[in-house]
Order: C-alpha cells, then sequence, then structure tokens
C-alpha cells in the first residue's frame, strides 16, 4: 500500500535586501580566539544600544571549522547550514517533518518515491529545479565523496525527472526512512555546480551569507525570495564566536548578545531565575564514548564491554551537567520511544569487577595504557573525560587525557587519532534509523562514531530495520540491533544531558525543538523576533 503526505505552500513576506554572497573558499580554518583576558570589542555598551528590533545577535559556542554543506562538524556548522540552506524536507517547532522544498511526496509502498518541489529560489535569483536535486544526490554519493550521507545516497539507483519541479528516486530496497534522510541538515540541496570545498554551496533558506570575520563573527541577511513569504522575520542576524563559556553567558547577562547556545548547566539555575531572561531547555542529547577499533586492544568487545562496566554514571551527571541529567546504564533510546526496551536499559551498568575480569578473559589483565581524548572548549566534554579517566584508572586502564580545540578533535576523530574518546551527541531523528549514525561500520569515517567499527551482525539488521515498513517487525529487528550493540559495543552510553539555549524575554519565535531534535532549533530563526 502506497503512503502520501503533502505540505501547503506558505505564505506572505516583507520583502528584505539581499546582501552579497561571501566567497568562502579557503575561509573557514579553526583559530585559537579568545581568552579570560581578551579585549572584546564586540561587547562594547555602544553596540549593544545600537541593536534594533529587526537584528539578532547570537552568541555561538564555536566559530565553524567549516561551512561546507555535507559534513558533520558540529552543532555551530549546522546552525549556519539552517540559515542558509533547505532540504527536501526539514522539522517544524514541534520537532515533526515537514516538507521544504519538498511540496507533496508519496511512495508506493515499495522501491519508489515521488516528490513535487514547490516554487522556490536560490540565493542568485534562478529557480530551484530537480537538476538542482539530482546533482545535490550524485555529488553526495559520489566515489571519491566524504559527505555524511555518501553511503545513503548510493542506496538510490535512478533518478527520473519528467518536468522541472518533479522527480522519482528508485532505490535498491524498500526506504522507509527516506524522507528522514533528506531531512537532515547533512543534506541541504544546493544549486546545480555550485559545490566546492570549503565553500557553502548555492542555498534557497531564509537567510543569504553575508560578511564573515575570521573565527569572531558571521552575518546573515533576509533572504526576499524566500519561498515562505511570511518569513524570515528579521532582517539581520549576526552569530558572535564566545568558546568560552563564561563569557557567553556574561555577554548574554550584559545585554551584548540576545542569544546563546550551549547554556552550561552551572550557569541554568541563574539564568532561570534573572527575571531578564528565559532558558529553553529539552532533554534528548547524551554523552558516550566511542572507540578505536584499529587499535589494540580496543579491537576487542571484551574490552570495550569492560570499559562500559567500569563507568559510574551518576558521577557525571554531577560533575558535568550539575545534576541535569540522568545515567544512561544501556542503549540510547529514549524511555518514551516505541523501542525502547526496559530488560535491556542497564546492561551497561557499574561493575567494577566484571570489568576487570573481562579485561583478563582479553590478556590485559595487568593494565593498559591508552589515549583518552576529548576537549578542553566544553566543560561538559572536559569534565566527563576526567571523570572517565579515574574510573578506566580504577580497573587498570591507564588513560592520558588528550584535550585540543572543538576543531582538533573533530580533525582527530576524523582520522581515528585516539584509543578512547569522549563525544556527545543526539539521534539525528526519532526513528531509529538513526542508530547507524553510531553503529554502522559501512559509513564513512567520522567524528560522529567510533573509527574503524567493525560488527558484521549489524549492518544486515539495519537495511533490515530501513527496508521494513510494518511496525511490529520494525520492533523486532531494532530490539536484536540493541542486543547486539550491548554486547559488541560500536559506543558506550554514558548519560543524558539537558539541552539549552537561553535567550532575552524580548525574543519571541525562537524554540528549542524538543528531544533529538534539538540541534535543529536554528531552523526556527527563520520565525524569531527581537
Amino acid at each position: 500500500m502506497g503512503s502520501t503526505f503533502s505540505q501547503s505552500d506558505p505564505t506572505a513576506a516583507s520583502p528584505a535586501k539581499r546582501e552579497r554572497e561571501h566567497d568562502m573558499t579557503m575561509l573557514i580554518s579553526r583559530r585559537g580566539l579568545l581568552g579570560a583576558t581578551v579585549s572584546l570589542p564586540f561587547l562594547h555598551l555602544a553596540e549593544a544600544a545600537a541593536a534594533t528590533s529587526d537584528t539578532l545577535k547570537f552568541g555561538l559556542s564555536a566559530f565553524p571549522t567549516s561551512l561546507e554543506p555535507f559534513l558533520n562538524n558540529g552543532t555551530s556548522p549546522a546552525t549556519m547550514r539552517l540559515m542558509m540552506h533547505r532540504g527536501l524536507f526539514g522539522y517544524a517547532p514541534d520537532g515533526t517533518l515537514r516538507g521544504e522544498l519538498a511540496e507533496h511526496w508519496e511512495n508506493d509502498g515499495g522501491v519508489k518515491w515521488t516528490i513535487r518541489l514547490r516554487e522556490a529560489f536560490w540565493h542568485n535569483g534562478a529557480p530551484v529545479t530537480v537538476d538542482d536535486v539530482r546533482y545535490t544526490i550524485e555529488t553526495v554519493g559520489a566515489e571519491k565523496s566524504t559527505a555524511y550521507l555518501r553511503a545513503q545516497m548510493q542506496d538510490i539507483v535512478k533518478i527520473e525527472t519528467p518536468d522541472p519541479r518533479t522527480l522519482t528516486l528508485t532505490t535498491k530496497t524498500p526506504i522507509v526512512t527516506l524522507p528522514l534522510w533528506f531531512g537532515s541538515y547533512y543534506l541541504p540541496i544546493i544549486g546545480k555546480g555550485s559545490w566546492k570545498a570549503n565553500a557553502p554551496g548555492e542555498g534557497a533558506g531564509p537567510f543569504v551569507l553575508g560578511d564573515v570575520e575570521r573565527g569572531q563573527s558571521i552575518e546573515f541577511a533576509a533572504f526576499d525570495k524566500f519561498y515562505d513569504k511570511s518569513k524570515p522575520k528579521l532582517k539581520k542576524v549576526r552569530f558572535i564566536a564566545y568558546p568560552d563559556e563564561n563569557l557567553r553567558v556574561a555577554a548574554l547577562q550584559a545585554g551584548d548578545v540576545d542569544i546563546i547556545d550551549y547554556v552550561p548547566w552551572q550557569a541554568m539555575e541563574a539564568i532561570e531565575a534573572d527575571a531578564r531572561l528565559k532558558l529553553e531547555s529539552t532533554s534528548g542529547p547524551f554523552m558516550f564514548l566511542q572507540f578505536n577499533f584499529q587499535r589494540k586492544p580496543f579491537d576487542d568487545p571484551r574490552v570495550r564491554l569492560a570499559v562500559a562496566h567500569a563507568i559510574r554514571r551518576d558521577e557525571i551527571v554531577k560533575a558535568a551537567f550539575f545534576g541535569r541529567g540522568a545515567a544512561l546504564e544501556g542503549f540510547a533510546t529514549p524511555d518514551n520511544s516505541p523501542y525502547f526496551e526496559p530488560d535491556l536499559a542497564h546492561d551497561w551498568r557499574y561493575d567494577p569487577q566484571k570489568a576487570k575480569a573481562l579485561l583478563a578473559e582479553a590478556g590485559v589483565g595487568d593494565g593498559l595504557k591508552c589515549t583518552l581524548l576529548s576537549t578542553a572548549q566544553y566543560g561538559m566534554h572536559k569534565n566527563t573525560a576526567e571523570v572517565v579517566q579515574q574510573h578506566l584508572g580504577e580497573i587498570g586502564i591507564a588513560a592520558e587525557l588528550t584535550l585540543p580545540d572543538w576543531a582538533t578533535r573533530v580533525t582527530m576523530g576524523n582520522k581515528g587519532q585516539y584509543d578512547i574518546a569522549v563525544q556527545g551527541t543526539a539521534w539525528e531523528n526519532a526513528d531509529p534509523e538513526s542508530y547507524s549514525q553510531l553503529i554502522d561500520g559501512a559509513l564513512a569515517p567520522s567524528a560522529a562514531r567510533s573509527y574503524g567499527i567493525d560488527i558484521p551482525e549489524l549492518g544486515p539488521l539495519l537495511a533490515a530495520g530501513r527496508s521494513e515498513f510494518d511496525p511490529a517487525k520494525r520492533k523486532q529487528i531494532y530490539r536484536d540491533v540493541q542486543r547486539i550493540s550491548l554486547e559488541k559495543c560500536p559506543y558506550v552510553s554514558l548519560a543524558w544531558r539537558s539541552q539549552g539555549y537561553a535567550m532575552k524575554k524580548e525574543v519571541q519565535g525562537f524554540v528549542n525543538i524538543p528531544g533529538p531534535i534539538t540541534f535543529y532549533s536554528g531552523t526556527t530563526l527563520e520565525q524569531t523576533t527581537v
């Protein structure tokens, strides 16, 4: 049986003057930016006083490492993509999937999806057509592509384009989750021929890229031909990098910015108590450990499982999140998900005796040395790593901390330059298809998952889950996925965490999208006002 979904055209919009595209080629190279004693010219009260109601200043936790459209390189670059770009699909403020460049779509119950594009325009004024969608799919899926979703695009075996706004995608096998792929901020649609290294590509999003001060700030101006004529509400958004979390909070409290991301957990109580401010927080992101499967002894699942049993997770919740989180002793499936398995929820509970026994079975019972990669740029990562280091030492694993800035940590993760690494993420969507992002060894190397994952049993199950339309059968498939993961440890869960944005009371329309979709909250800047 086929299924049909549709999205009606949005309405209305105040035109806004376009600003020129800034050439981003070779532009974004991460540099150390701010120290606590640095004089910050953009903190001056005179500038704060000059802010107008049609301009928003956003205190960003990290200057983007790159604005390339298809990489997984952190939340800050993803937020920039949500300013410039739109995919075929996206997420509404309540976290539900909606059409973006896709106006209407349907599946025939098998391998064929038919998609009708809405009338939309690129920032250069050209119309969005099916040729742009074809170009994006072929670019992401190319043989030498380093795109995060490259493997998924290789499952598309035929693209038919009967007219400029209609295309049919045929996949190797039925793919129930195809709209979720095209709703990812790792897969924006870009203008034909516009991709190049270190460049953002031509966008069709609500804002146009403007001035960039390397390592400091990025400006965007409203796009007057955005397909939702009632948006964006703002004329300009200026992102200012504050890698120091205390300076980021201070900038909000002083009125130098209107909103900040990654609110440090130790500051949440004070922000909630400040009558001038408001905190928007949600639970959904989680902390976990990654492994380099190509380095001994972490190629042995018994060693990885020993690490899982070595951690007192409640101490991470206290040390890194000031109690605003929860211990996570199993596969990271939210307890309100239909795929949550209560009997599997505590398989990685703290058990140091079992951990030591597993190390002995693996032939490293006398102890071992390893590297533990994290970052000093985010307190949650650093504090988590320090707790993990202590607990590993208690079972005979001497872990040497490596704490570079975030951009370097991403690079080292992509190259597998670690034995164990601390990482944080949220599932890319509420469907268990998103499990693939952490456990599928067929996907391209990424700092977002363990390096060189080699668990052959998982691949066929993940493929079966993507192809199965029957909910009961999917539930059994993903139960098996979780069970095998708990035994083989492609990653190890540590803790759920609260994730917050803080803003002035005058900021309206911005929504911290709930649960695992929180990092898509930048989408709602299109409806934000000050």
